[in-house]
C-alpha cells in the first residue's frame, strides 16, 4: 500500500513590512510522499511571502493544471499563478496566459532554471519574476520542520527574518527576470 500525505501544521506570525501585511496564519500543509521537505518549505515560504486575500494551496502534485499556489478573486478568476520549484516553460506559458501575475519561488539554483527557460515560448516572460533564497536557507528551514510548527516571518527591505521552532534564519529574497 502506498503511503499517504503527511500533514504538517504551521502557526505563522507574519510581518511583511515591505507590503504592509501583518497577520497570524494557521496553515495545514500536506506533504506528498514524493515531495521533499525543501520543496514543502518553499511552498510555505511562498504562501507567506505572497499572502493576500484569496490565496490557497492547490491539490499539490496531483493537480497538473494548477500551480503550487493560486490566488483567486471573489468571482473565482485566477489573479496570481505562483509556481514552486522548477516548473517547465509550458506551465509558465499557460499560467501567464491565465493569470494577471505569474511568479516562481525556487529552492534550486536560479541560474539553471533561467538557462532551461531561455529561448522557450513563455507568454509575457518579461513580467514573470523568479524568486530565490540564499544558498542553504531553505535546507536549514526544512531541517527544522516538525509535524506541528510555530514560526515568525518578518520581511523588511527584501530581507527575510525567519524563526521556525526556535531556529533563527535570515535570507535575502533574490529576484530574477526571465527576459534578458
Amino acid at each position: 500500500m502506498a503511503a499517504g500525505a503527511v500533514i504538517h501544521t504551521f502557526t505563522v506570525q507574519l510581518a511583511d513590512v515591505d507590503r504592509g501585511v501583518y497577520d497570524e496564519l494557521a496553515l495545514r500543509v500536506a506533504r506528498h510522499p514524493s515531495e521533499t521537505d525543501a520543496f514543502m518549505m518553499t511552498r510555505v515560504l511562498a504562501y507567506c511571502l505572497e499572502y493576500e486575500e484569496g490565496i490557497a494551496f492547490s491539490e499539490g502534485i496531483s493537480a497538473t493544471d494548477e500551480p503550487a499556489l493560486v490566488v483567486r478573486d471573489l468571482t473565482g478568476r485566477v489573479t496570481a499563478w505562483i509556481e514552486v520549484g522548477a516548473p517547465d516553460a509550458a506551465r509558465l506559458h499557460y499560467g501567464s496566459k491565465l493569470a494577471d501575475r505569474t511568479t516562481v519561488y525556487t529552492h534550486r539554483d536560479p541560474q539553471k532554471l533561467l538557462a532551461a527557460w531561455a529561448g522557450k515560448t513563455i507568454h509575457r516572460a518579461d513580467a514573470i519574476t523568479l524568486h530565490s533564497f540564499d544558498p542553504g536557507f531553505v535546507d536549514a528551514a526544512a531541517a527544522a520542520v516538525q509535524r506541528r510548527n510555530t514560526a515568525t516571518l518578518s520581511v523588511t527591505e527584501g530581507q527575510v527574518y525567519f524563526d521556525l521552532n526556535g531556529v533563527s534564519l535570515t535570507t535575502e529574497i533574490h529576484q530574477h527576470t526571465l527576459a534578458a
